[in-house]
């Protein structure tokens, strides 16, 4: 199995101005903080930044993985599990299965337990995955795929997978499978892994 040689790049979320009275924000580590931070000096506003989740399943039809090919960049025309940036006021789950529906069009979902949580600081994300299982494999992608496409276990395009998340959660998918059990994997990934 071949891993995608692509890192996730790194988001710039850094704001130039205040979100709550407009003046320039100054990078400055605040008093009682150990870290530098966007910092108004006029009204003293802190801008925090925190990692950004994505959600996604790894869905399962009668032997066979969803896998959709990204319409979008970064990677474009990869092969991905359908996950997507978590929207406020949704839950993990919730925000899972919205992106199964959008990236897959695939309503018909049974889900399952957490399978993946990946940390990747490099990119400034957490990847979870759920299991699930697909109850009604009809498909109708939407924008950010170009197909959704069930494949074979053993036919999993593994030259062509967006994501190191990706990979490796199907590593993790086949192996537990193989053995009979699926557990919770939590671990990192860097740059240099």
């Amino acid at each position: 199995m071949t891993k995608p040689s692509e890192f996730y790049f790194p988001c710039p979320r850094s704001i130039t101005y205040c979100t709550q009275c407009a003046n320039p924000l100054a990078r400055i580590i605040p008093p009682d903080d150990n870290r530098v931070r966007d910092v108004c000096l006029q009204c003293g506003a802190v801008h925090y930044q925190n990692p950004r989740n994505v959600v996604g399943i790894v869905p399962v039809w009668e032997n066979k993985i969803l896998l959709c090919r990204r319409a979008i960049e970064p990677r474009f025309n990869t092969w991905t599990l359908p996950a997507g940036f978590m929207e406020l006021k949704e839950s993990t789950s919730e925000g899972a299965l919205r992106e199964a529906e959008e990236e897959a069009g695939i309503a018909g979902l049974e889900l399952g337990e957490l399978f993946t949580v990946i940390d990747v600081p490099e990119a400034n994300q957490v990847h979870i995955y759920y299991l699930a299982k697909v109850t009604d494999p009809a498909l109708n992608p939407g924008p950010e795929s170009l197909e959704a496409v069930y494949f074979e276990f053993d036919n999993i395009p593994w030259d062509n997978l967006s994501f190191r998340t990706v990979s490796t959660t199907l590593e993790h998918y086949l192996a537990d499978r193989t053995e009979g059990e699926f557990k919770i994997h939590q671990y990192t990934l860097s740059e240099n892994v």
